[in-house]
């Protein structure tokens, strides 16, 4: 069973720049789908972004396109999630997830659908001040 742990989160002030980590252990996250999502206090967990098996294929959340970036490097078995002009609004929790239905092409599967996601990192808090 794949376990995945996040990492890079902390406190950086509007317009700058964090770079989050997602590595796994126990199997390769190279193999994997992988999404981000975020939760805010109070609200619900939404998707941020997502990038396919092979990395030929990402996508993002309206709210994130041309600031944040997500990529894999399968050697080290690792997908990252690189953050820029930050904004307020983007406080919050940050998760990483794998999918094996999305992996495998499963029909009606979603990478914005956290329900289609089976395997969960425990966070990292991202927190901008304004």
């Amino acid at each position: 069973q794949v376990q995945l742990v996040e990492s890079g989160g902390g406190l950086v002030q509007a317009g700058g720049s964090l770079r989050l980590s997602c590595a796994a252990s126990g199997r390769a996250i190279g193999s994997k789908a992988t999404g981000w999502f975020r939760q805010a206090p109070g609200k619900d967990r939404d998707y941020v972004a997502y990038i396919s098996r092979t990395g030929d294929r990402t996508s993002y959340t309206d709210s994130v396109k041309g600031r944040f970036t997500i990529s894999r490097d399968s050697a080290k078995n690792t997908v990252y999630l690189q953050m820029s002009s930050l904004k307020s609004e983007d406080t919050a929790v940050y998760s990483c997830a794998t999918s094996v239905k999305l992996s495998y092409g499963w029909a009606g599967a979603s990478n914005a659908n956290a329900l289609d996601y089976n395997v969960w990192g425990q966070g990292t808090q991202v927190t901008v001040s304004s």
